[in-house]
């Protein structure tokens, strides 16, 4: 895909599937992706965050082919050179990660997102240059070592309508807790353990994204 077309696809996406191999209950990322895609989200986020980037790299370059088959976006957590070197669509930034001009300079084409935790992080990503910011965490979650610290889906109410890029919403999302976070504005959510420990990822992944849609059709 080209910048235009992967701009166009990230506007339209509901759910964003985030994988972690050790949280899906024995099934590898490739296998929770192929299913992720069969219930039609149309965006996957690679994310291992202590794996080795060669490790990373064979992984994304299989899930790049996965995901093009279905016309789907691949974003790589952290790791820029990555997602370059193996035609991914995007990279996605974490506060510690590098900055989002620096990442713009290198990789013009990509799609880059970027985490906040805070309306001044949304606002300062936002500027720099992000396509999307992530509000988050929205609830405690395991994937966060600080995980006693989190925004509620009051954050996303209150930061959300006041960015004109895309927003995602992220950390401890859940079936049983989606709803509260769609009546705070979120069209575009991100799970991990939400999906990746279903017992049927494609069918959650489907009931999900009626879930989303529903909300503000």
């Amino acid at each position: 895909m080209n910048r235009q077309r992967r701009l166009a696809t990230l506007k339209e996406i509901d759910i964003y599937p985030v994988t972690c191999q050790a949280l899906s209950n024995g099934r590898t990322n490739l296998e929770v992706a192929a299913a992720v895609l069969a219930g039609g989200a149309n965006i996957i986020q690679l994310r291992e965050k202590h794996w080795s980037k060669r490790d990373l790299y064979d992984l994304a370059v299989e899930f790049q082919k996965q995901t093009r088959s279905y016309n789907a976006l691949l974003i790589i957590n952290d790791h820029v050179d990555v997602a370059l070197a193996a035609g991914a669509d995007g990279v996605h930034l974490g506060q510690d990660d590098l900055p989002i001009e620096a990442a713009r300079r290198i990789a013009p084409d990509l799609i880059i997102g970027a985490s906040s935790h805070s309306l001044n992080e949304a606002l300062k990503a936002e500027k720099d240059g992000a396509d999307y910011v992530n509000i988050g965490p929205i609830f405690p979650t395991k994937t966060k070592a600080d995980a006693d610290r989190f925004l509620g889906p009051e954050a996303i109410s209150e930061i959300g309508p006041q960015l004109t890029v895309s927003f995602t919403t992220m950390g401890g999302i859940t079936p049983d807790n989606i709803h509260s976070v769609l009546k705070a504005g979120a069209r575009r959510v991100a799970m991990i353990t939400g999906i990746t420990r279903a017992a049927d990822i494609t069918e959650r992944v489907r009931q999900l994204r009626k879930t989303i849609i529903a909300s503000y059709e």
